[in-house]
């Protein structure tokens, strides 16, 4: 039986771009000559385009994930974006593969997948290459420009800057950024969109901030290295946004132990709404990141994808949204 890979291989595109060509989408920009190649190629070769609709009990997902195993489980955020596309499987009985970029046979392993969801930081060229090994795909908590790739990502500027705004509006000025480095399948740097919206958002206000940026893992214990830093130098803050909980919870550790308050001498913001955020001393504020609907959304849009033939690749921001607690008051010191 003739498939679109085969169709794609012969013509020296993409499997995506067959399947566009196939279905008569005007959006997709090839030459006539390449589109006119792939229909008679397929013409020649006797394709026959699948018009039965899988059930969801033979449609088959699989789950591609950037880290490894030890990595997810140290990482509630990615546990929770795989936990929401496996329940929506689960409710929906549809049969479920699941492969970490790092295992060899992770090709293998996948090749009968109806569809595929990508979880985490693929580099550029991991994305090219797993567009052209199936192309009902869905990539999760990554941006690319890539033309062929559907994307879900969560909102990270917007959400920084509604925290920032929301520690202006409490008087603070001197606000530290405490932030993690990440890397692409492979040593490509992800650029953070809580870096960038941190920046524009101090230089917009006129306040100096080089030395209230600090940046490592986004652990606990590096949050607590961090602020540890950051409160034996000059300029101390009198507000912290931390781009995830567990960096928030070691920086509150670390301002306790200078024997500071929060939020009466240092305000503190975290990212993601863990499950550990509301049981700290105090409870922490943060930016809820809907990780969980994130990957629901994820694997719903692979079956229809799959299902119907839609080729359309889509770039989808989800927003975030503000958890009031007790770690955050106005600003008190003079000369903010």
């Amino acid at each position: 039986m003739v498939t679109i890979k085969d169709i794609a291989n012969e013509c020296g595109v993409s499997p995506a771009s067959v399947s566009r060509i196939l279905n008569n989408d005007s959006s997709l920009k090839v030459t006539e000559a390449t589109r006119k190649k792939v229909v008679e190629t397929a013409s020649r070769l006797g394709y026959v385009k699948r018009s039965r609709i899988k059930s969801k009990a033979e449609f088959k997902l699989g789950i591609l994930q950037w880290f490894s195993a030890q990595q997810e489980l140290d990482d509630e955020y990615y546990l929770k974006v795989r936990k929401g596309v496996e329940d929506f499987c689960v409710k929906n009985a549809i049969q479920i593969v699941r492969a970490y970029r790092t295992d060899l046979d992770y090709k293998d392993t996948l090749k009968d997948c109806d569809g595929l969801v990508c979880v985490g930081k693929f580099a550029r060229e991991d994305a090219s290459d797993l567009v052209s090994f199936n192309s009902n795909i869905v990539f999760l908590d990554m941006k690319t420009e890539h033309p062929e790739v559907t994307t879900l990502t969560i909102d990270l500027y917007t959400a920084t800057k509604e925290a920032l705004e929301y520690l202006k509006s409490l008087g603070h000025k001197r606000i530290a950024y405490l932030g993690g480095v990440e890397y692409a399948s492979g040593s490509e740097v992800v650029n953070d969109d809580r870096r960038l919206a941190y920046s524009l958002f101090m230089r917009q206000n006129k306040v100096p901030f080089e030395a209230l940026i600090k940046e490592d893992e986004f652990t606990s214990s590096s949050g607590y290295t961090m602020m540890k830093e950051m409160l034996e130098g000059k300029q101390i803050p009198t507000a912290v946004f931390a781009a995830s909980d567990a960096i928030a919870i070691g920086a509150m550790k670390a301002i306790k132990e200078k024997g500071l308050r929060i939020p009466e001498d240092i305000s503190i913001i975290g990212f993601n709404d863990n499950d550990m955020s509301s049981f700290t001393e105090p409870p922490l504020t943060t930016m809820h990141a809907p990780s969980y609907d994130m990957g629901q959304h994820g694997a719903n849009l692979v079956f229809v994808a799959g299902n119907l033939d839609i080729r359309t690749p889509l770039k989808v921001m989800i927003p975030c949204t503000m958890i009031k607690r007790d770690s955050c008051a106005e600003c008190t010191t003079e000369g903010n």
